[in-house]
């Protein structure tokens, strides 16, 4: 699973990037060819720890596609699983999100790249399982590519529902909150609610505990918009597409991506002001 060599020789750190439950994630130096990559250090104690860890290398190694970060090599340090991956200078598109509004434009560019990430790895039977701002990275380019794999679950013609509530509660999908058999239209849902995220700057019940937001998605189930006569009809429409309740009437990932909303998409690389831009507005703030 793992190379033995010493990463500390291959890659200078060159700063921390975040943090969270799992250890932290640094921006680094391949020494030899001077590219910059991304680590992210895994505490590996807990046996739970390490099953995520290795689902998420295995998931990486499989499932290669200009929409999915990268994997370049892991290496065991310690107590550590450090995940060398491809660098994205761009951040997140929670980052863009925090940072400035998005306009109709754009939310379909991005629709479209992170639609193309889910259809390529639901038509490879890969459940992401945690889509959310955070886990949509960016690159200078224009490049949008869908991350963080630890608790995307691989499916096989015997096991083609999973029942366990997994992800990130705002963006879960009422199968799942339930403890329904669900499949990969779970991703569906999740990216609705990034849409709403990308129109309102917020997650719906953002405000609310994990155990309260899985209560209301489960009784309430679609999230109203604040302002929907703000929206076209086309993107409203979209959303809706998205955000069904009946994961039968729910669009998979590759209708979606022949909805008239995301077809009349631009290029990714429309989306390089927009990157840059807050990519410069985070820089000068932390100075």
């Amino acid at each position: 699973m793992v190379s033995m060599e010493n990463p500390q020789r291959k890659y200078s750190i060159l700063e921390n990037l975040g943090s969270g439950a799992f250890g932290v994630v640094c921006r680094a130096v391949d020494i030899a060819t001077g590219g910059e990559v991304a680590i992210k250090k895994i505490n590996v104690q807990t046996l739970k720890r390490k099953k995520v860890t290795v689902n998420e290398i295995m998931v990486m190694k499989r499932n290669r596609n200009p929409r999915v970060v990268s994997y370049l090599d892991s290496y065991l340090v310690h107590e550590q699983i450090w995940l060398v991956m491809e660098y994205m200078d761009g951040g997140t598109l929670y980052d863009v999100i925090r940072m400035t509004k998005i306009y109709e434009d754009d939310i379909a560019t991005l629709s479209r790249e992170c639609l193309q990430g889910l259809e390529f790895l639901h038509s490879n039977h890969v459940m992401h399982r945690d889509v959310k701002s955070l886990n949509i990275l960016l690159r200078t380019d224009g490049s949008v590519k869908l991350a963080d794999f630890g608790f995307s679950a691989q499916l096989t013609p015997k096991q083609s529902r999973r029942s366990s509530v997994i992800g990130t509660a705002w963006w879960m999908a009422p199968e799942v909150v339930e403890g329904q058999p669900y499949g990969p239209k779970v991703d569906i849902w999740s990216f609705g609610i990034v849409g709403i995220e990308m129109v309102e700057r917020e997650v719906p019940y953002k405000n609310e505990s994990p155990l309260s937001t899985q209560l209301l998605i489960a009784t309430q189930g679609i999230p109203e918009l604040r302002q929907p006569k703000l929206l076209s009809p086309l993107l409203r429409d979209f959303l809706s597409c998205c955000l069904q309740r009946d994961e039968r009437r729910r669009w998979s990932a590759k209708e979606l991506l022949q909805h008239p909303f995301v077809t009349s998409a631009n290029p990714a690389s429309s989306l390089v002001p927009l990157i840059i831009l807050v990519k410069k507005w985070k820089e000068e703030r932390k100075k």
